[in-house]
């Protein structure tokens, strides 16, 4: 039944669907089918030597391989490879490493450091309190003594030199300049900017700047106004020149078609899976099948069930 409904649920027949499906009949029984059957085969030899062959032979090994490691290779291993090194370090590097530190390396080390301990205390701190009075009595107080002497009272009198110096050179000039130069000057440009400049200056702007600024302004608004305009009427342009005939090619030539591509596809479709139900039928039997085209037609009329739609386009979109 479910076979049935599947070959009736395409559209109905006419000479474009004959044309295309009998074509394709043909190649679906002479290439489609054979490579399908052969792949099925295929399919079905691969899970019966999985199941039956290489599934036992798979575990028949993995046995075979556990009890040789179980029984052969991990006594091996202990035998050659852990239990004598765990015997020699147990009975032979730990007992000798304990005898060798208490006998050997402590009393060693004991000794080495009471002898550094001796020697620090009775040759490096005597020799060290000899260094240090010497240092102090013949370096320590003669540089203090040139320290307070001679070096400080040399180094006031060079401060007081680069003092002076820096005063006559850089700071009494510039601090004259400020004061009688760049003070009065300044207060001058102030006079005459705010007596000479300034009202020439507000006359240029309120009676020049001003009105032009404004002139600018309103050009500015009008150069919008006609922009605006002028994107207006190219937006007309192109709605009147571009858009509605592209809309109108594609309702009146693209969408039929379109639906006609379709059609053709739909009815390949369905003779694929008449021709495969028919060879599933004489490969394997089952009841007789009626012609899709006669099913589809209801019992006592002339009219075909699956006829085609009605077209999709509105009469709205027909005038365009």
């Amino acid at each position: 039944m479910q076979m049935e409904k599947a070959q009736a649920a395409p559209g109905g027949g006419g000479c474009l669907t004959g044309v295309v499906r009998v074509p394709v009949k043909i190649v679906a029984v002479l290439v489609v089918l054979p490579v399908r059957a052969l792949w099925d085969l295929l399919v079905v030899g691969a899970r019966a030597a999985r199941r039956h062959v290489l599934a036992p032979l798979g575990r028949g090994a993995g046995w075979v391989l556990l009890q040789v490691w179980r029984y052969l290779l991990r006594p091996l291993l202990l035998v050659l490879f852990y239990w004598p090194w765990v015997g020699l370090w147990r009975y032979l590097v730990v007992p000798v490493s304990r005898v060798t530190y208490t006998y050997l390396l402590r009393p060693l080390g004991l000794g080495t450091a009471w002898l550094c301990v001796a020697f620090g205390r009775y040759v490096l701190v005597p020799v060290g309190s000899g260094i240090g009075w010497v240092l102090r009595h013949v370096v320590v107080l003669p540089a203090g003594w040139l320290y307070r002497a001679v070096l400080t009272p040399v180094g006031h009198g060079l401060r007081w030199l680069v003092r002076g110096l820096c005063l006559v050179v850089f700071v009494w000039p510039w601090v004259g300049l400020w004061r009688y130069v760049l003070v009065p000057g300044g207060h001058g440009l102030a006079w005459a900017g705010r007596y000479v400049l300034l009202p020439p200056l507000s006359l240029l702007y309120r009676y020049v700047l001003l009105p032009l600024g404004e002139l600018l302004l309103a050009a500015w608004h009008i150069a919008g106004r006609i922009l605006r305009a002028l994107g207006r009427g190219l937006r007309r342009l192109w709605r009147g020149w571009v858009a509605r005939p592209a809309a109108w090619v594609y309702r009146q030539v693209a969408t039929p078609v379109g639906h006609a591509v379709r059609e053709v596809w739909r009815t390949s479709r369905a003779a694929v899976r008449e021709a495969r139900a028919e060879v599933r039928r004489m490969l394997f039997g089952g009841p007789p099948g009626e012609p899709a085209r006669s099913r589809a037609r209801t019992l006592g009329s002339t009219t075909a069930a699956d006829a085609a739609p009605a077209p999709e386009i509105s009469p709205r979109n027909r005038r365009g």
